[in-house]
């Protein structure tokens, strides 16, 4: 005993892992002798073979930092070989689209018909696909992530089939190219978390010791790695992944997103690098700004009133963002079409926008001939487009200006044509981001003032020196982090361009933007869908209902019909553990008094039911179970938002509330949902 009690825990850890390699080893010797003794089989020994060395490779794995880590590698390089996939196939799509249109030079009609028809057959193709084969793959998916992340089951959101589909719609939708002006990031973190769903389930499979936690913390996982995955971001996918996707981000979940989404970022670039896409490991949207001044001290007031400005447009973005959501669901007609011409809306829709968008009509001003990618890398340029330096290109400048019309008339009819149609893209039916059209649109905004700043401080010191290009990185991530209400866009601009330099001005203007698009509880860009498909994510309906953060739990309790004295009977015992099937009973003093003193597992008092131990009548309950005491005691004066957090922190299943000690009710985690998924429906 002194001996024993003396050992140290690295001791302990040895004789555990001694253990752990004999029963891996027997079970090695116990299947091979299985297969080799089974006549049915065919190739029986090379069957044995082979299982013997997966068995033995699964031990060494196992052995050297645990099966999960492995997940965690293999869920961040599978997925952003899916990303680069898609953006091969994207990039081959829309350069067929260009080198069609130029082939046609002469011949207006066919460009137009080219111009127009190409997307809109796209975009019906998308629509099909997640129409005939699975509805829910459309739009972004993150809302629907958000809930899963939760703790609710939305199983048709992490189906093989919506997997397939929705990479299939995403590919057509991004190939439309800047005319429909839908991004990626939206859709394919939920095509991560769709693949962090199925490697979760196989790490439960191959540690059958572990619990079905691990399948549940690779869904938070998977949501950092989308976004690494795309813009090839390790650190802002993680602090996406906190902001967006977690009410609770709980510190186990950190070094995995890290590790995870730094596998996903690292290949993501090395096969960019191997394709012959990029030269070397570098940031995807690479800026030349000046490093030995990048801005003027004064210039720190510009750039909050840029912050404050993309605020109040993102408020206007997302009123007319909620108005079409609230149309779309109450419009007959638009029900009628969106329930069973979803194909048929999404080639009109498409058709509409590539028609304004035709290169010799309006288009010529909204530089609709450039991709997604090309819009930001113009957008970023560092020379000044009002007066451009002799010695720097002026191809950014070409792209965005016409003949005989200043720089900053197709600036200001890009912002204000891409705005409604944007909103007007947010209603097609079909696999598609808004992450990065908000980024672009946000460049815009910055672009626009800094030209402005550029024309009418002319003369100055500074002038010369001002850099339009970093106004746009300042607007892009303001507007981006005011619409999602987060402020991963601020790392994820410096990450994206390797511009630290203006990291300061970026973070102020992300900050007063959040503080002027969060005013008076209005709901973000998610929070507006979540709230539009009724999905029970308690955040999102709290914006919705303010009335929701005061409603107290009591009122929504079911009144609490079993419970047991200190001195239960066997027959009162019998009634309980029949007439409940929760797994805690509550157990009181006396049914008079109500007090509460703890609880019975259910699974205890039904062991000594079936071994005939308890007598016809007993002094106290303890005697032939364990009272557990209570970690957590709720009172029902305690609002849902408040329980929900609780149960999200505690991790428990069930808790009990009390008023002043006497038993109440108790609320469980099904419960709680139950309340939740009620209150979604009526708002």
């Amino acid at each position: 005993m002194m001996k024993s009690s003396e050992l140290s825990p690295g001791s302990e850890n040895v004789s555990q892992n001694n253990t752990r390699d004999e029963e891996n080893q027997f079970e090695v010797a116990h299947n091979r002798s299985l297969l080799i003794t089974d006549p049915v089989q065919p190739c029986r020994r090379t069957r044995a073979v082979v299982k013997e060395w997966l068995l033995k490779l699964r031990c060494c794995l196992g052995a050297a930092c645990g099966m999960e880590w492995f997940a965690y590698a293999a869920l961040g390089i599978f997925t952003a070989i899916l990303s680069f996939l898609m953006d091969l196939s994207v990039t081959k799509l829309l350069r067929a689209h260009q080198w069609l249109y130029a082939n046609l030079e002469g011949h207006t009609s066919l460009q137009f018909f080219c111009w127009t028809l190409y997307p809109a057959c796209l975009c019906a193709v998308a629509s099909s696909f997640c129409h005939n084969i699975c509805p829910s793959s459309t739009g972004s998916g993150i809302p629907e992530v958000r809930t899963m992340l939760a703790g609710f089951e939305l199983p048709p959101y992490l189906s093989l089939t919506n997997m397939f589909i929705k990479f299939l719609g995403l590919t057509c939708t991004l190939a439309a190219g800047s005319t429909v002006f839908l991004g990626k990031v939206g859709p394919f973190v939920h095509i991560s978390t769709m693949v962090g769903a199925y490697l979760g389930k196989l790490c439960t499979l191959i540690q059958a010791n572990k619990e079905d936690a691990a399948a549940g913390q690779m869904l938070v996982v998977a949501a950092a790695v989308g976004v690494s995955s795309c813009f090839g971001a390790p650190v802002s996918g993680v602090l996406f992944s906190v902001e967006v996707m977690s009410s609770h981000f709980a510190l186990k979940h950190y070094c995995p997103c890290f590790f995870s989404a730094a596998c996903g970022a690292l290949t993501f670039r090395l096969l960019s690098v191997w394709s012959g896409d990029m030269e070397t490991l570098r940031a995807l949207f690479k800026t030349n700004f000046s490093t030995d001044f990048p801005f003027c001290p004064l210039e720190i007031l510009l750039f909050a009133v840029l912050g404050v400005f993309c605020g109040a447009v993102s408020c206007c973005y997302l009123f007319c963002h909620r108005w079409i959501l609230r149309f779309t669901k109450t419009n007959q007609i638009f029900i009628k079409i969106l329930t069973t011409e979803k194909v048929l809306y999404s080639s009109m829709v498409a058709f509409l926008l590539a028609t304004l968008t035709f290169p010799k009509s309006v288009g010529q001003y909204m530089a609709s001939q450039l991709t997604m990618r090309q819009l930001l890398t113009s957008l970023l340029d560092n020379s000044q487009w009002s007066a451009p330096p002799q010695n720097t290109s002026l191809q950014p400048l070409l792209e965005w200006s016409s003949p005989g019309s200043p720089v900053y008339l197709p600036l200001a009819v890009f912002l204000l044509m891409k705005m409604w149609m944007l909103v007007l893209a947010c209603t097609l039916p079909l696999p598609a981001g808004y992450f990065m059209p908000a980024f672009i649109y946000g460049a815009a905004l910055g672009r626009l003032l800094g030209e402005g700043v550029a024309y009418v401080t002319p003369g100055q010191k500074w002038d010369m020196r001002l850099n339009p290009g970093g106004y746009a990185l300042v607007g892009a991530a303001a507007f981006s982090g005011a619409v999602t209400h987060t402020l991963s866009p601020a790392l994820l601009a410096v990450e994206l361009t390797g511009q630290f330099s203006h990291a300061v001005p970026v973070l102020l203007a992300t900050l007063l933007a959040n503080g002027v698009a969060r005013a008076r509880q209005r709901p973000s860009f998610y929070d507006a869908i979540s709230i539009s498909k009724a999905l029970p994510h308690l955040p999102s309906l709290a914006k919705a209902c303010p009335s929701l953060l005061f409603t107290p739990v009591g009122e929504l309790l079911r009144p609490q019909s079993v419970q047991l004295q200190k001195a239960a009977a066997l027959q009162e015992i019998q009634r309980a553990v029949s007439s409940s099937t929760e797994a805690q009973i509550p157990v009181v003093d006396s049914n008079e008094s109500g007090n509460l003193l703890g609880f019975a597992l259910r699974s205890d008092l039904l062991n000594f039911l079936h071994q005939k131990k308890i007598e016809s009548h007993v002094k106290h309950l303890d005697e032939v179970c364990t009272l557990f005491p209570l970690p957590v005691l709720l009172s029902p004066a305690i609002t849902v938002q408040e329980a929900f957090e609780i149960l999200t922190l505690v991790g428990a299943k069930t808790l009990f509330v009390a008023d002043r000690g006497r038993l109440v009710g108790l609320i469980t985690w099904s419960e709680l949902k139950r309340i939740i998924e009620e209150l979604a429906k009526e708002i």
